[in-house]
C-alpha cells in the first residue's frame, strides 16, 4: 500500500488548544511507522485540478488570506484557521488524494493511505468550514473522473461528522455516490436520511449520540455497503475520519478499534469485487490521540489483510 503525506503537514497551526493539531498527524505516521508502506511525498495539488470543485474565484480569494497569515493567524470562520504554513499543507492535502488516484490507476499498487491535514470533507464549494478548506477527497473524485475517464466514483466517509461538503459534490452528479454515516444531531447539522442526492447516489444514516458498535455496523451492513454494491463503483474513495471512537472528545458514539478494521474489511471486499481493488483512504477526524493512532494502524492492517 502507497503512504502519501508530506512534512509541510505539520507547519498548518490553528491556535493553540485547537482540536485540529499537528500533533494529530504526528501521532498517525508514528503509528504507521511499522507496516508496510511505500512512503511518497504528496505533491502541490494544481489549481485546475482543484477547481473542479472550488470554482477559481474561491481560489483567488484564498490568496490574500494566505498573505496576511504570513504575518498571524487569519480566522477564515469560527473554527478554522490558516498560519503562514498553512497554504502549502493544503495544496499538498488535496495533492496527496490526486497523487493517490494516479497512482492506483495506473497500476502501482491497488490501494493507498492519504495521511494529510487539514481535513477536508466539510470544505463546501465555495466555503471554508469545520476546520477543511479544500475538500480533497471530493477533488480526488472528480479528478478519478475527468482525468483517467471513469464514469462511477464512490465516496464512503464513516467520520463521526456527516460530510457535508463532499456531499454537496455528490448530490448533484449522479457519476459520484456519497455514503456516509454520522452522529446526529452533531456538527455541521446535515446528513437527514431523506438527503438522496439527483440520482438517489447519496446514503446518510445519521447515529444517535451513545451509538453501539453493533449499531454501526448493522447501518453499514443494511444500508451503506449494499448501496455501495450496487452502485458498482470503478474506484472508491473512503473519507477515514476516526472520531466515531469512544475515547474522541468531540462526539459520542462508542466506536473501538476494532469496527475500523471491519469496516476496511468490508470496503476492501467491495473495492475487489467491483473495481479491480482499487480504493484511497484519506485522513479526516479523530481527535484522541492514542485513539486516532490505534484506530488508523488498525484500519490499514485490515485493508492490507483482506
Amino acid at each position: 500500500m502507497l503512504l502519501l503525506t508530506h512534512p509541510s503537514m505539520l507547519a498548518h497551526e490553528p491556535p493553540p488548544g485547537h482540536a485540529e493539531h499537528p500533533g494529530r498527524l504526528r501521532a498517525v505516521l508514528d503509528a504507521l511507522d511499522g507496516m508496510d508502506l511505500q512512503r511518497r511525498e504528496a505533491p502541490l495539488a494544481s489549481r485546475d485540478q482543484i477547481s473542479r470543485v472550488h470554482p477559481r474565484n474561491y481560489i483567488e480569494a484564498l490568496e490574500p488570506a494566505f498573505a496576511e497569515s504570513q504575518n498571524a493567524r487569519v480566522r477564515l470562520d469560527p473554527d478554522t484557521y490558516i498560519s503562514a504554513g498553512s497554504r502549502e499543507a493544503i495544496y499538498r492535502a488535496a495533492g496527496a488524494c490526486v497523487a493517490a488516484v494516479d497512482a492506483v490507476m495506473v497500476g502501482e499498487d491497488e490501494m493507498a493511505f492519504c495521511a494529510v491535514r487539514p481535513p477536508g470533507h466539510h470544505a463546501e464549494p465555495m466555503t471554508p468550514m469545520g476546520f477543511c478548506i479544500f475538500n480533497n477527497v471530493a477533488i480526488a473524485a472528480l479528478h478519478a473522473l475527468e482525468a483517467h475517464g471513469l464514469s462511477r466514483v464512490a465516496v464512503v466517509d464513516f467520520d463521526v461528522h456527516h460530510g457535508n461538503g463532499t456531499q454537496t459534490v455528490a448530490e448533484k452528479d449522479a457519476r459520484v455516490f456519497f455514503a456516509s454515516t454520522h452522529q446526529a444531531p452533531l456538527y455541521p447539522g446535515t446528513g437527514e436520511a431523506n438527503e438522496t442526492g439527483i440520482a438517489r447516489n447519496v446514503v446518510n444514516t445519521p447515529l444517535p449520540a451513545g451509538a453501539s458498535s453493533a449499531q454501526w455496523r448493522h447501518a453499514m451492513e443494511t444500508k451503506v455497503l449494499p448501496a455501495l454494491d450496487a452502485f458498482a463503483p470503478e474506484f472508491i474513495l473512503v473519507s477515514a475520519g476516526f472520531d466515531a471512537h469512544k475515547a474522541d472528545p468531540l462526539a459520542q458514539m462508542e466506536l473501538v478499534e476494532a469496527d475500523f478494521a471491519w469496516g476496511a474489511q468490508a470496503l476492501r471486499e467491495i473495492a475487489l469485487q467491483r473495481c479491480k481493488g482499487r480504493l484511497v483512504s484519506t485522513l479526516e477526524g479523530g481527535y484522541d490521540l492514542p485513539a486516532l493512532a490505534s484506530s488508523a494502524s488498525a484500519y490499514l492492517a485490515a485493508l492490507q489483510r483482506a
